[in-house]
């Protein structure tokens, strides 16, 4: 544990670092007092892909104990290069917490102090993100103060639904949207009965996921990646959301809406709400009954559901196949990757390649 002061107002405002092997317990503390969109930032979410035989956690408090931030890190590309990046169950959501109230020269304090310097070496990464998150919009601004040079590199577009927005231009969904999906549900009814399903809190069980596996072993998924993109039926990929489902908080985060015909898994949206905002990780269906959109109309039930429980805004991440235009996504905060590197001259040098290979 060590203490460096950081000027404020000409005052001197001590910061304690503290760096712990693993995924410390401070990291649920710092999601605690983070802004809304950044409370899932837990220990599970980090410690759930299983890195923490590498993983450093740098914590940074106030001298009244209250934690400022905890930056969990692990281990990138080969051991000589000593590079550090911060890992997390699902990109674009690799950034780290910090508590709300937290000042500028707080969090220069922690970028500037010799534990984290040391920790992270001469380069670490931060990414991919969003353009706008809470945490990578005031590195981008603190950096250089805390002796960091930042380069981004763009990833993608993501793509943002505005409930509230699309609700005041028209009536959301439209009565033809809705006519076309009572027609699309009857004919998915003559494979056999429809029934809907929405799974969260002491819901997930080890069936729940059996089922989303099932679904995604009859999608578009195992033919065009081998199966390797699947969030539940590739196994590593699988035990991750089953780690992240086991944390009291993050669990009634989950969500899932299942579809079955005839009793059979056909269809699921999978999310994770935080407050207001919806982050839609997955969906899937399967190919049999795609001539009549079975995730499509699973979808607009979904987020039916979601509006009742208070979601303003759906964050669908990078792409759009046509479904998301569909249902009045529009493109969003670009997705970044972010390189942190100690000295200015070799962040100029190395400025062409990160850029470069990121497209």
């Amino acid at each position: 544990m060590h203490e460096g002061p950081v000027r404020r107002d000409g005052a001197a405002t001590a910061i304690d670092v503290e760096a712990v092997a693993g995924f410390a317990a401070s990291i649920d503390a710092a999601a605690e007092a983070a802004e809304p969109r950044h409370r899932f930032l837990r220990t599970a979410w980090f410690a759930a892909p299983g890195q923490a035989g590498d993983a450093v956690t740098l914590t940074a408090k106030r001298p009244d104990g209250g934690v400022v931030a905890a930056l969990p890190t692990a281990r990138l590309g080969p051991a000589p290069l000593r590079l550090r990046e911060i890992p997390g169950c699902y990109w674009p959501y690799r950034s780290f917490p910090v508590a709300a109230d937290a000042t500028d020269d707080e969090i220069v304090g922690l970028l500037s102090h010799p534990e984290t310097r040391r920790v992270l070496g001469r380069a670490w990464r931060m990414g991919p993100a969003y353009a706008d998150d809470p945490t990578g919009a005031r590195l981008a601004r603190l950096a250089e103060r805390g002796g960091w040079t930042r380069i981004e590199r763009r990833i993608a577009t993501s793509f943002l639904l505005d409930i509230p927005e699309v609700r005041r231009e028209a009536a959301w969904p439209r009565n033809s949207t809705l006519r076309k999906n009572r027609w699309f549900e009857k004919e998915l009814a003559k494979s056999g009965a429809l029934d809907w399903r929405f799974v969260t809190g002491d819901g997930w069980t080890g069936l729940v996921f059996d089922e989303l596996a099932a679904i995604e072993a009859k999608s578009w998924i195992p033919k065009r990646t081998g199966g390797h993109d699947a969030k539940f039926l590739a196994p590593h990929h699988r035990r991750i959301w089953e780690a992240v489902a086991r944390d009291p908080v993050l669990t009634s985060m989950l969500h899932a809406a299942i579809l079955t015909i005839g009793g059979s898994p056909a269809a699921f949206a999978f999310d994770l709400d935080v407050g207001a905002l919806k982050y839609a990780i997955a969906n899937s269906y399967d190919q049999r009954f795609a001539r009549n959109s079975p995730g499509r109309v699973l979808a607009y039930r979904s987020l039916a559901g979601a509006m009742d429980r208070g979601i303003e805004r759906v964050d669908w991440g990078a792409g759009d196949s046509g479904y998301k235009s569909t249902l009045g996504a529009v493109p969003g905060p670009e997705i970044v990757d972010c390189l942190f590197v100690r000295s200015a001259l070799l962040g100029r040098l190395l400025r062409p390649f990160w850029k470069w290979s990121g497209r």
